[in-house]
């Protein structure tokens, strides 16, 4: 978990925590989203790479945990008699997707930037929720530590093998835009949005 903190620009404000605990409902139907998001861009990293056996090894087995994970989260949420429904994106993951440089010699390695920003996030998120909330969501969310924690280290040695070279400069480029995300007051509630604005 410190290398999440490390990694990471800043920690999560608390006006996000207090929105999360009013918006439970909301945080698990986003909760699942993200988990099948982060499936489905596992595999499209596999379809896209199909020589790059690194990455094939690391993506099969984050599609499956992520996979699970939605699983466990459906779950949850029907036991809760929570329905699941189509939430609209956040602004998050577009706005680091907007860094991403499309020239097809960097473009992976940004996409696996992000993705390591994206998982990290996640981990200090669940780490920081766990302790606020119901015994049976607590224990749910510390077990997903584990798994996310490694999910953001996968993505960022993926990116550092296919650069070739230090990848600092990127990840800072990253760093800052995901600082300002997480930070700036935020219109709509999701697992990964700034503060309510």
């Amino acid at each position: 978990m410190q290398a999440v903190l490390s990694f990471l620009p800043c920690a999560t404000p608390d006006a996000w925590f207090d929105a999360a605990l009013e918006n439970q409902t909301t945080l698990l139907i986003d909760h699942a989203n993200c988990e099948k998001k982060a499936a489905a861009t596992a595999m499209n990293l596999m379809y896209r790479h199909t020589t790059r056996t690194e990455l094939l090894t690391k993506m099969s087995q984050l599609a499956r945990e992520e996979l699970l994970h939605f699983q466990q989260v459906v779950e949850l949420m029907a036991a809760r008699s929570i329905h699941y429904t189509q939430l609209s994106p956040s602004r998050y993951a577009s706005g680091l997707r907007e860094l991403v440089d499309h020239q097809a010699a960097t473009a992976l390695v940004d996409i696996l930037i992000m993705g390591a920003f994206i998982e990290a996030r996640s981990c200090e998120r669940f780490a920081g929720l766990a302790p606020k909330l119901d015994e049976e969501l607590s224990r749910f969310y510390r077990s997903l530590l584990k798994s996310e924690a490694r999910h953001f280290q996968d993505y960022l040695d993926l990116a550092a093998l296919y650069h070739g070279g230090d990848i600092s400069q990127r990840v800072q480029r990253f760093a800052q835009r995901e600082q300002e995300l997480i930070c700036a007051p935020d219109n709509t509630f999701r697992f990964h949005s700034g503060p309510p604005g």
